[in-house]
């Protein structure tokens, strides 16, 4: 069938508005938000219902068609953005973007995959209830996205990772079958767990259009701080004081350096540094509590006088407010977006043990400001879970494309530091095409020969994002 039929019959599936084939109705679908993954295609599909979505799968399996699965397009290693010069179609989930159902009592909801995050929180707010990943960029992206990179956030180190939040899925497969998967059992020990294969996989295995989701009670009461202090280490103690008096109530332990705090600022409207002196290092500390019977000013003016009892802090400022509150979280997630504004980034998303969260940053700062005189490393993120995303600005006034030229030298740096502490390469990011040839080089033979035998029994004719991961 030539591409001109491919088109015409996919138009019938789901109406020509929904098969888009010109360049200016294409281009949000082809660039990735950084610039630095751009791509062509013939046509973007957008399906309006998962019973679209098999059609198109099964028209696909049946002229050997690749399909790039997108969400909101946010993703950050290129795993959603089809090959330049190729004729790879992108299947945009966009339209399924439906909350099909709220629980309530049993505290769950089943949504539909193009559902922004931001919306499914003000739903779930609607019934006194959380649902709990937090990101930067929940205004747009979507939660299909969000499970199929597992993506992780500011609230892993209370409630998890997107594949802690997931009670089931509704998944199409390379040849267009449904797997019908959305339980909201909290417990199903009935053989594999199907869902955990698809929640990471990018696109590989099966197209998500739909999931079950936990929710949370919402905290009665929320205390956030800003702290300033020296270095990492007075950070890593500072953590583990907070740990001691809140345990579980430590709903955010995040590190930032003052340069990134001073983008921040610089570059957010209305943004302002909340302490009269700067530091050269910063700790957003989140403290929740589910009942109002819990003293929670209490409990964090303990942290705080035991940590400057320890000499730990430089200062310290508790938001006054809910606005105050997400004034202070609002430097911290707008930290990547602003780095665009101070030209070229070259970016890492590593983990590390938490406790050598200290040593790893003191060695890879020193590490990649010898090998670029007058880089601007802006490591930050979250430290309580030991996810940093190490990234270094360009030298004020270099040339943008001479730096970025330098990507894979300065990552090799990075990541052969964070093997070195017996680290990951890929925190919560995935790996997409920006890491895959890093892939074999931190997983098993066996590991990747039983990856390989997943994605060829799920989709022998590699018809679903052919490239990514392996």
């Amino acid at each position: 069938m030539t591409q001109d039929s491919l088109i015409r019959a996919f138009q019938e599936l789901l109406g020509e508005a929904n098969v888009l084939t010109e360049a200016a109705d294409q281009a949000p679908y082809l660039v990735e938000w950084r610039d630095k993954f751009k791509g062509t295609t013939p046509m973007v599909l957008r399906p309006g219902s998962t019973a679209e979505v098999a059609a198109c799968m099964r028209l696909a399996n049946e002229h050997d068609l690749v399909i790039v699965p997108q969400g909101g397009n946010t993703g950050l290693v290129g795993a959603q953005i089809p090959k330049n010069g190729g004729s790879e179609v992108v299947l945009s989930l966009s339209r399924l973007n439906k909350i099909r159902n709220i629980d309530p009592l049993g505290r769950t909801m089943v949504v539909e995959a193009g559902a922004v995050l931001q919306t499914i929180h003000e739903r779930a707010e609607e019934h006194d209830l959380i649902f709990p990943l937090t990101l930067g960029a929940q205004g747009s992206c979507q939660i299909g996205g969000n499970i199929a990179t597992n993506a992780g956030g500011t609230a892993v180190l209370s409630y998890g990772n997107t594949r802690d939040l997931v009670l089931g899925l509704e998944v199409v497969l390379a040849n267009g079958e449904v797997w019908e998967g959305l339980r909201t059992l909290r417990k199903d020990n009935t053989g594999y767990d199907l869902k955990q294969l698809f929640i990471g996989s990018e696109g590989t295995l099966g197209i998500i259009t739909a999931a079950s989701l936990r929710l949370f009670p919402k905290p009665a009461a929320v205390e956030v701080a800003l702290c300033g202090l020296d270095s990492p280490h007075q950070a890593l103690s500072l953590l583990s004081v907070a740990q001691k008096h809140a345990g579980a109530m430590l709903t955010g332990f995040e590190i930032l350096p003052k340069i990134g705090m001073q983008f921040s600022v610089r570059h957010q409207e209305n943004a302002r540094f909340p302490m009269a002196d700067e530091h050269d290092w910063y700790v957003l500390v989140e403290l929740s509590a589910g009942s109002k019977d819990i003293d929670l000013a209490s409990l964090t003016e303990a942290v705080f006088e035991e940590a400057f009892e320890a000499e730990l802090l430089n200062d310290a400022v508790l938001a006054q407010s809910n606005a105050q509150a997400e004034d202070f979280w609002r430097l911290r997630h707008g930290m990547s977006e602003v780095q665009k504004l101070e030209g070229g980034s070259i970016k890492h998303d590593v983990s590390v043990p938490v406790a050598k969260v200290p040593a790893f940053l003191e060695e890879a700062i020193a590490a990649v400001e010898a090998f670029i005189p007058g880089c601007r490393p802006v490591p930050f993120g979250h430290m309580g879970d030991g996810n940093i995303h190490f990234n270094i600005s360009q030298p004020e006034g270099a040339d943008k494309q001479a730096f970025l030229a330098q990507w894979d030298a300065v990552n090799e740096i990075v990541h052969g530091i964070t093997a070195q502490y017996n680290g990951s390469i890929s925190a919560e990011h995935g790996i997409g095409v920006l890491k895959r040839e890093l892939l074999p080089t931190v997983k098993s033979p066996v590991e990747m020969k039983l990856m390989r035998a997943i994605k060829e029994t799920l989709d022998p004719k590699a018809l679903l994002n052919p490239g990514r991961i392996l």
